[in-house]
């Protein structure tokens, strides 16, 4: 490392090199339209365990079918299931879904509240969905921390934490509030396609020379 590591040098320069490659798919699926927080929610549940690549189509073929806590109870868990069915641990989610979608409209007169712990409440749903679906559908600083901005942030050497969870805590005491949700957009295609978990691409990463490369034995 041959400068300090300076959070808003990094973040400069990672907008253009993630500009070029595919989506976090959340991300991806608000900027096809699917904007609310229960949109959000649900897609954030299908994409645990799940490949971007995946969540994206089966979300929006669900999406085709419902798209609103009311519309979602019109079909069963089993239709659910069906159209979810590539989605790892599809048949717990379908119900999940259902069961959100019931409370939603028994208990909250059909709207979502953008609150947190309403949202963690639901089965299933961890402070990373929570964070995702308030950061991205209802604009709120909050810090989606999954593997890749665990280990990225950590290679940095800016938190230096053992779980993503500690990652989320330690983000949340010194990551300035304009990346909040950003983090997780460009750290989501970093680590997938330049950050990655083995050979890292060091050699033409543009944040080379901010990078402490914590951990990295081996890069490309």
């Amino acid at each position: 490392m041959t400068e300090p590591f300076d959070i808003h040098e990094a973040v400069r320069r990672l907008r253009p090199v993630v500009a070029d490659l595919p989506k976090a798919a959340l991300f991806d699926l608000y900027d096809q339209g699917f904007t609310s927080l229960f949109e959000q929610l649900v897609a954030c549940i299908i994409s645990i365990r799940t490949f971007d690549e995946v969540t994206t189509p089966v979300a929006q073929r669900l999406f085709a079918r419902a798209r609103t806590p009311e519309a979602m109870l019109q079909l069963t868990p089993a239709d659910i299931d069906a159209l979810i069915v590539e989605s790892t641990y599809h048949e717990a989610k379908s119900y999940q879904i259902h069961t959100i979608a019931r409370r939603i409209v028994e208990d909250m007169d059909g709207h979502l509240p953008p609150d947190f712990a309403v949202l963690t409440d639901f089965k299933g749903v961890g402070p990373k969905c929570a964070n995702l679906a308030l950061g991205i559908a209802a604009h709120q600083p909050r810090i989606g921390v999954d593997i890749h901005v665990h280990r990225v942030t950590n290679r940095w050497g800016y938190v230096k934490t053992t779980t993503p969870e500690k990652t989320l805590l330690a983000l949340e005491q010194q990551l300035p509030v304009e990346y909040a949700v950003e983090i997780n957009r460009l750290l989501v295609p970093f680590g997938k396609h330049v950050c990655t978990g083995s050979l890292p691409r060091c050699s033409t990463c543009p944040l080379a020379s901010l990078c402490a490369k914590v951990g990295v034995t081996r890069h490309r």
